[in-house]
């Protein structure tokens, strides 16, 4: 698996391994044409496993430029989640967490503790409308644009809403963007004219919507990964531009990223990209 992973690309100089558990498994079953269901096996294994010092080994080998966290990550490990977020905040590593909300693996009360107590260290939070308000307080308003506003304060620069076939919606708060992160334009290859990205949609309210590509979708499984890779990508890359000729306003480069990977019919779609 390492070698698979250095193959492409992948720095693994601070990966390690644990003897005494096996690899998590993933299996899919597709049901129907259209229907997959999927089936985890995490239990035991070397990733829940995970004890604080093996992350302090591997910051200590490279700090990341961007730690980002999903919400299974705590419910395998809190203490590693939560010492990563610690990590992240004295190597000032912009944290960029995905709710990624699993009813299967704790309630939603259980879940709302835990990433309430994490939205102190988050940068970049990514999140779907129905899974938003695990991260508000208890009464907190229903209107995703309220309750996007109430974030900032936390310290959290940007909030993108994962919004299925709609696309998606970045709202941003006027304040410079994580530090570690580049910044400035970089030049990305234009789409097919006839699946190019529709223009983003500035509102009164600061936010910038993205419209999906529409496609077929052919396996939703991992869309919404799919999606938050594209993202982080982008941002990585310093963003700066949706599409051809959009370029975006200088304080927030990062808006830029809800191009690179939109979702539409539950399936992800990555845009054409001139680098891996």
């Amino acid at each position: 698996m390492l070698r698979t992973l250095r193959a492409e690309g992948v720095d693994i100089s601070a990966a390690s391994s644990d003897p005494a558990a096996q690899t998590a498994l993933i299996l899919f079953e597709p049901r129907l044409p259209d229907v997959t269901r999927v089936h985890y096996y995490r239990a035991g294994s070397a990733g829940s496993r995970m004890a604080p010092d093996v992350l302090d080994r591997a910051f200590a080998t490279t700090a990341p430029p961007v730690l980002h966290l999903i919400g299974i990550t705590p419910v395998l490990g809190r203490a590693a989640s939560t010492h990563a977020l610690r990590l992240a905040r004295e190597r000032r590593t912009p944290v960029c967490p995905d709710v990624n909300h699993r009813s299967r693996l704790w309630t939603a009360d259980q879940a709302s503790v835990v990433l309430r107590d994490g939205i102190p260290y988050v940068d970049i939070l990514i999140s779907s409308t129905d899974e938003f308000s695990l991260c508000l307080p208890p009464g907190s308003p229903a209107d995703i644009t309220v309750q996007a506003g109430q974030l900032p304060a936390a310290r959290v620069t940007e909030i993108v809403v994962k919004l299925g076939p709609d696309g998606a919606t970045s709202y941003t708060h006027p304040q410079p963007h994580p530090a570690n992160l580049p910044t400035g334009p970089r030049p990305i290859a234009d789409t097919h004219p006839a699946k190019r990205p529709s223009r983003p949609h500035h509102a009164i309210d600061g936010s910038l919507h993205q419209p999906a590509v529409p496609v077929q979708a052919v396996d939703p499984v991992g869309a919404s990964d799919a999606f938050v890779a594209g993202y982080l990508s982008a941002l990585l890359d310093g963003g700066g531009v949706v599409g051809s000729p959009h370029v975006l306003p200088p304080f927030s480069p990062s808006r830029a990223n809800l191009w690179p990977c939109l979702v539409t019919n539950t399936a992800a779609v990555p845009a054409a990209r001139p680098s891996s």
